[in-house]
């Protein structure tokens, strides 16, 4: 049996605006992308048995393991598009919380398109790769390049950035979910709401200014509609321990806080244990997922 292991990282949001709809009702988006060293293990293994075609693993026992699980998908979708006539195993050891707006189960779903790929030989290109993401979910694409990325459309229009150098982040999360579609509906309720300003933190970024420039330009316009209390605590607890800014990263409902030491990082994580179940010290990376 062929078999490739893959560590996955999370991705947080440095500036999310929303500017539109389509006509298929999907949400016109801009945002900076980074990938930081908070990473899912995924083993993914060909074998023979195709009457089960697909079978997921998880070391998380309430997540799902059939077609709801976005790597599932991805495989599924794989032998849809190859026609391979080859099983698939999947296994995730799951580090990056769910519905954090961290980007944990589109990483997954990335590595797994990409280890498909390599694993069988199929050949598919990382734009084809890109093109099969983007069925699954608006921020699959960026997955296949990491880094520092500005992305615009539904999340398909990639524009590679300077990489921002080595940056200490703490991500925290309570114990509290946020639907995004709910986050969808309420920001098409908001009535003149103030954007991040996108498009200048990228010109910031390509002119490879430094985080005490960049960090002032962060902004998140779900965090208006976001009703979690706890949301709002962590990042006022992140700028009390001296994070330069701290901001929910996606549509939520992680927070995180970009820090110039690593000793501020370290004594904001102490504090902010004794807030929440979930708190994670990592720093910010060039690249995405990779084999171990």
């Amino acid at each position: 049996m062929r078999r490739l292991v893959l560590k996955t990282p999370a991705k947080i949001n440095l500036a999310l605006d929303i500017v539109g709809n389509r006509p298929d009702g999907y949400h016109l988006l801009e945002t900076i992308f980074q990938t930081v060293s908070l990473y899912d293990t995924i083993t993914v293994t060909l074998h023979p048995d195709t009457k089960k075609m697909i079978h997921l693993s998880c070391n998380i026992p309430w997540i799902p393991k059939d077609n709801r699980n976005i790597a599932w998908k991805a495989a599924a979708l794989f032998l849809e598009h190859t026609n391979l006539p080859i099983g698939i195993e999947i296994h995730l050891q799951k580090y990056i919380p769910s519905q954090a707006g961290l980007g944990g189960g589109s990483s997954d779903a990335a590595a797994v398109l990409y280890a498909c790929n390599q694993l069988t030989g199929a050949g598919l290109t990382q734009q084809q790769l890109c093109t099969l993401g983007l069925q699954l979910g608006a921020d699959v694409p960026f997955f296949f390049y990491g880094g520092t990325a500005y992305a615009a459309g539904i999340g398909e229009q990639l524009q590679p950035l300077p990489y921002l150098g080595t940056v200490s982040v703490v991500i925290a999360k309570g114990k509290g979910g946020i639907s995004t579609a709910a986050a969808y509906n309420a920001i098409d309720a908001l009535q003149h709401p103030d954007h991040p300003n996108t498009t200048l933190m990228a010109e910031h970024i390509r002119a490879y200014d430094s985080l005490s420039a960049i960090a002032p330009l962060c902004g998140n316009l779900f965090a208006a509609v976001t009703d979690l209390p706890i949301v709002e605590q962590l990042r006022q607890k992140m700028l009390e321990k001296g994070a330069v800014c701290s901001l929910m990263s996606g549509s939520g409902s992680a927070v995180f806080g970009l820090f110039s030491s690593q000793e501020h990082a370290h004594r904001c994580c102490i504090a902010l244990r004794r807030m929440v179940p979930f708190v994670a010290r990592c720093k910010t990376i060039p690249h995405t997922f990779h084999a171990i």
